[in-house]
This record gives C-alpha cells, sequence and structure tokens, in this order.
C-alpha cells in the first residue's frame, strides 16, 4: 500500500512539474509606484530571456517552475521566488540606484576619448560568430492610427567581414495583417532587418560622437552614483545656437567601469534641435517629429551580446494633395544566445528588407513565449488579428 501510495505522489508530482504554467508579473519602482519597462528579466531554468513593456508587465509561460532574476541598469537586481508567483497578477517593487544627486566623474580623459575606446573595445569584445534567436514586432501607424502590424522568430547568423559585423537571417515563423482597410501600401514602411544587427554591433548610431567636426557640436558630462559605482554614464547634448537645419540627437550610453563595455545607448531626436528646425514645405520631403533609439547589451557569464532593441521614428511628409503623418515602432528581444552556427540551404534566407513583405508561416502561438510583452492597447490590436 505504502510503495502505491509512493508512486502516486511520484506521478502526481512529476504531472505538477512538466505542467505549463502561464504567469504575469508587473514591475514598479518602490518610491513613485510607477512602472518600469526594458527591465531584463532572467528565468534561470530555462535562461529564456523576458523584457517588461512600457506598463511594467512581463508575461511568459514555462513547465515546471523556475526563479526569475530581475535587472535594470537603473535599478537594484532582484530575484523572484517561483514560490511567490501565486497571484494572477504579481506585483514587485524595485529600489532606483539613482536616489540622490549624481556626481560628476573627475577623469583625465575627455569624455569624447572615453566613447573612443568604449566603442573600440565593445565592438571587439561582442561575440561574433554567433547566434541570436530573436523575436521581432512592428507597428505602422498613418495619421495616428494603427494600420500595419508584423511579428516573428528569427535567427540571426553574424559573421565578420572586412571588419564589418554582417548577418545571415532565417525565418522562423512570422505574421503581417492589414489593421484597416484599403491600405495603401505605398505609404508602408519598415525597418530593415537585414541591415539591423550590423548597425548595433558597429555602434553606428554614435558616429556622429565620433566625427571630430560633429561632436564639437556637443557637450559632454560623465556621471556616477555613489550606490551604482559599477555604471557609469555619458551625456551628450547638443549645443544649438539659433535657427537648424540639422537634426542632433540626445544621447545616454551606460558603461560597465570595470569590463569598459556599454552595456546601453539611448538617441532621441533633441527637443532643442526639433525646436529651431527649419520646417521642408517640399513635395516629399520628410519633417522628423520624433526619433528614438534605444539598445541593451548583456556583458554577463563571460558572453557580450544584444539583449534587445527599440527603435521609433515619427514624420510628417507633404504628399501634395495631404500632410501624412507616419510612424514606425520596431522592437527586438533576444530570446536566445548561441556561439554555435548553423546549417541552412542558401533558399531558406530571407533577403528581403522588412517582415511586412514576408509570406507567414504560423506553426505554434510563438508569440506566446516571445519574450515580450504586450502593451494593453498592442494586446488588443493582436487579438482582434488573431480572430
Amino acid at each position: 500500500m505504502r510503495k502505491i501510495f509512493l508512486l502516486l505522489h511520484i506521478i502526481v508530482c512529476f504531472s505538477a512539474f512538466s505542467q505549463t504554467h502561464e504567469k504575469k508579473v508587473i514591475l514598479l519602482d518602490e518610491d513613485s509606484n510607477l512602472p518600469i519597462d526594458d527591465a531584463i528579466v532572467l528565468v534561470l531554468k530555462t535562461k529564456q530571456v523576458l523584457m517588461s513593456n512600457e506598463e511594467g508587465v512581463i508575461s511568459f509561460e514555462i513547465k515546471g517552475g523556475s526563479n526569475l532574476k530581475v535587472t535594470h541598469s537603473s535599478y537594484l537586481p532582484i530575484i523572484i521566488k517561483w514560490a511567490s508567483l501565486n497571484q494572477e497578477e504579481n506585483v514587485f517593487y524595485m529600489k532606483s540606484k539613482l536616489t540622490g544627486l549624481d556626481d560628476i566623474v573627475i577623469t583625465h580623459k575627455e569624455p569624447k576619448e572615453i566613447i573612443k575606446e568604449l566603442v573600440a573595445n565593445s565592438v571587439k569584445t561582442l561575440n561574433v560568430p554567433a547566434r541570436l534567436k530573436v523575436y521581432s514586432r512592428e507597428f505602422f501607424k498613418l495619421n495616428d492610427e494603427y494600420t500595419y502590424f508584423a511579428d516573428g522568430l528569427i535567427n540571426f547568423q553574424l559573421y565578420k567581414e572586412d571588419k564589418k559585423v554582417k548577418s545571415v537571417l532565417l525565418l522562423e515563423q512570422n505574421r503581417s495583417f492589414g489593421l484597416v482597410e484599403d491600405i495603401d501600401t505605398s505609404d508602408l514602411l519598415g525597418y530593415n532587418l537585414n541591415g539591423m544587427m550590423e548597425k548595433y554591433y558597429m555602434f553606428s548610431v554614435l558616429k556622429p560622437l565620433l566625427d571630430d567636426e560633429v561632436r564639437k557640436k556637443y557637450s559632454f558630462v560623465v556621471k556616477v552614483n555613489p550606490s551604482n559605482q559599477d555604471y557609469n554614464y555619458i551625456a551628450a547634448t547638443p549645443i544649438v545656437e539659433g535657427e537648424t537645419t540639422e537634426i542632433l540627437d540626445d544621447f545616454k550610453i551606460v558603461y560597465d567601469v570595470k569590463k569598459k563595455l556599454i552595456v546601453e545607448v539611448n538617441a532621441v531626436a533633441s527637443p532643442s534641435t526639433l525646436r529651431s528646425l527649419k520646417e521642408n514645405t517640399a513635395k516629399g520631403f520628410r519633417n522628423i517629429v520624433r526619433s528614438e533609439f534605444k539598445t541593451l547589451y548583456s556583458c554577463d557569464l563571460g558572453n557580450y551580446y544584444l539583449i534587445s532593441s527599440n527603435e521609433e521614428i515619427n514624420f510628417k511628409v507633404n504628399k501634395g494633395n495631404e500632410v501624412k503623418n507616419i510612424e514606425v515602432i520596431n522592437n527586438l528581444v533576444t530570446t536566445n544566445f548561441n556561439i554555435q552556427n548553423f546549417t541552412y540551404k542558401e533558399s531558406q534566407v530571407f533577403k528581403d528588407k522588412t517582415l511586412f513583405n514576408a509570406k507567414d508561416s504560423i506553426l505554434t502561438e510563438y508569440w506566446n513565449v516571445s519574450g515580450l510583452t504586450p502593451t494593453a492597447k498592442e494586446t488588443e490590436i493582436i487579438n482582434d488579428i488573431s480572430k
């Protein structure tokens, strides 16, 4: 009888452990109670990487159970025990590292030289060749209305060629949908997937700060916080004098002080230059309204690679008979990293620029384990698509 009971106990435990669980975590700032976006959540059992969205939400599925490690460049890390994930919505608070005033770093090197060394060392240290399995999601908006959506699982095989980082793309699964009737596809734009990894791995967005002439237009400051001495950050702000025809970005570069590696890059079209920008009314010219760029990198456990990217652009273009307001929003998150190459046939390579042009291939509900939780508005759109 005891043997039967023991066997039943083992079967019940195994069934519970192998069961797929759906979990939802919400991350909030301990002081302000505001949501924390772009937190990196590592599922310790599977090594899957998740990202919190702008609502601080992470939704995921997992077989069995696992603790979670949550990190963010601006917050102290936390470990979430599996046993504590027992609510429909599990709220956790993170303590900011940025309490108090930042201290300006006293250094014998100019910030411009620090950036140059950081880029050179980071490019050299990034794992290449390597393989990234990435989830990509893109929204296209026309005149403030969501009009097109695409997402997919992509394998990026990275390699070096002529001191540049190149990539081969293989699509595992993908889908794309129009969200309104009578779409004018001539307006449809997407980010160039075939050029993204080179941009991220060569830190191309920082080129203005490495150009001797352009960087004269910037003021620089290096900062550190007493409670966050592992990371410094460099802020570069354009000096604007009078009307301008050139858009310059506000930059923020977060870097690991000991490893001398970049862990975060932010570039936002400077409000000061946008205010001083002379509008071009020529037909077909794109007047930038907003531009945002952010990349995060992991340099833990002896590897250094891209964790995520977010790019958004908003511009108005004169079509002659009307002015159209166009927005494109792209997010990538690396769900799996490997230093091993994969094998493939040339016919499997995705050579187009955007997922909008790819034929749909849906084998599983891959978006549920994508690592990138949609916001409430995005969920509403995606659910309507699924129906």
